[in-house]
């Protein structure tokens, strides 16, 4: 398997789960799901965030599935990112154990091996300068 294959294999994986996982949790998060509001009550955050948060992550994997569009895609993998690192300095800063960290975790892995096993036609190019 060449080098391209294995990269490109990685990268459909990889943006897959992470496209079944911001999907499950933003649908749960849409639903307003007992267990997300006891969470959020726990995190110390207004429930309205719950809304907030899923709509983002259901537009954020339309973004990094649709073709083209590469500024989209950066800002979807960011909001990803600072999502998940959020979501884990809350748990951490509240002394949570690994069970909440898991979530949180594995979706900021997912994000950070897609982001950089993208194609080339989904990346940003830079402007080169004259």
């Amino acid at each position: 398997m060449t080098k391209q294959k294995a990269g490109k294999i990685t990268y459909w994986v990889a943006t897959l789960w992470l496209a079944l996982g911001m999907t499950s949790t933003g649908i749960v998060q849409l639903m307003h799901m007992e267990e997300e509001v006891q969470m959020m009550a726990h995190l110390g955050y207004p429930i309205y965030f719950l809304t907030l948060i899923g709509v983002w992550k259901l537009l954020g994997v339309i973004a990094i599935l649709i073709p083209k569009f590469p500024v989209l895609k950066e800002w979807a993998y960011a909001g990803f990112a600072f999502t998940m690192i959020g979501a884990l300095a809350s748990h951490l800063a509240l002394g949570d154990g690994m069970v909440e960290l898991f979530g949180p975790a594995l979706l900021l892995i997912l994000t950070e091996i897609s982001w950089y096993f993208r194609p080339t036609n989904r990346k940003l190019v830079p402007i080169s300068s004259k």
